[in-house]
């Protein structure tokens, strides 16, 4: 029950303050337990990198999973206000509209002042791939591209994990998340150690990865974009991607925006060649971050409205029958 209170709060906190860097976030620690855990899994199986690298993940999941809970359980010990208000304070940690935004837009800046070696440096805060070569054209798009991905990662599949299990659940889908990002690479160091924790993370970001994607397509709608473009670039491309997940919301931003993403980048110096998602029917430009923007927003807002409010109905219903 406490859930119907501290996920409004918490997304509305998010919106209002997004991750302050000065303070510690669970994500941190997960982080922490990842770089740790590596460590001495590795000392203990060196060559059984597969067993290694899915122990972690059962591990760091779990503790993940149990210790928000337990401190739920505890606070709700104390009443359930407290339960409330601790809850209230994972949602937005869990959350990241706002923070998204907020880091997109630190590229947005020195981009539109013509400062390409500031933008490439807070470009590589928020990207995977190598940024020293990159031109304005190419920044841009790794920023919109993105955006797109992180819609889905960052704002809806955890707003849906939480709609259905809380914070607890939300956590859980934050270490899933956290370990792909950490481990998940397709390199000699990784290929092994980290595909039980890739291979997890497709499947739970499988179904709120589809339901991101038909959200932006209602929202590109709502912000006068192109909808229809959107609609028929994601079905044609959602699957120009290595990854079942990604291409999709990524294929409904460059159909909305009518340009065109993706496509070759440099990754620890290697060229990993991609297929590009959309049509380039005209110049991506930096204004495009701040569409991109307003449609990461309005899609929030959208899963939001719809998540929140079928764990609503779903509990009204419970209660009443």
């Amino acid at each position: 029950m406490s859930i119907l209170i501290a996920l409004p709060a918490g997304y509305l906190l998010d919106l209002l303050l997004g991750d302050p860097h000065s303070l510690p976030h669970p994500v941190q620690f997960i982080g922490f337990l990842i770089a740790r855990g590596e460590k001495l899994l590795r000392r203990l199986w060196p060559r059984r990198e597969y067993l290694a690298g899915a122990v972690l993940t059962v591990g760091v999941t779990a503790i993940s999973l149990l210790l928000p809970w337990g401190l739920l359980l505890l606070a709700g010990s104390w009443g359930f206000w407290p339960q409330v208000a601790l809850e209230t304070v994972f949602c937005y940690q869990i959350l990241a509209t706002k923070s998204l935004a907020t880091e997109s837009r630190r590229v947005y800046r020195p981009l539109v002042r013509g400062d390409l070696p500031g933008a490439r440096k807070y470009l590589s805060w928020i990207v995977g791939r190598d940024t020293e070569r990159l031109d304005e054209a190419h920044i841009t798009r790794a920023v919109i591209e993105t955006i797109a991905e992180n819609t889905s990662d960052g704002v809806v599949a955890p707003l849906f994990y939480l709609a259905i299990g809380g914070a607890p659940l939300g956590f859980l889908y934050k270490a899933i998340n956290t370990l792909d990002s950490m481990i998940g690479y397709k390199n000699d160091r990784y290929l092994l150690f980290g595909r039980f924790a890739a291979k997890l993370d497709d499947l739970a970001n499988f179904l709120p990865a589809i339901l991101s994607a038909w959200l932006m397509i209602a929202a590109s709608a709502l912000c006068r974009l192109d909808s229809a473009g959107a609609r028929r670039i994601y079905r044609r491309d959602r699957k120009n991607h290595a990854s079942p997940n990604s291409a999709r919301t990524e294929a409904v931003a460059a159909g909305a925006l009518q340009v065109q993403l993706a496509g070759d980048a440099y990754y620890f110096g290697r060229l990993v060649a991609k297929p590009t998602i959309g049509d380039d029917m005209r110049p991506v430009t930096p204004a495009d971050i701040i569409t991109a923007i307003r449609l990461l927003y309005t899609t929030s807002a959208l899963a939001f409205l719809l998540l929140w409010g079928s764990r609503l109905l779903a509990t009204a219903a419970m209660l009443y029958f």
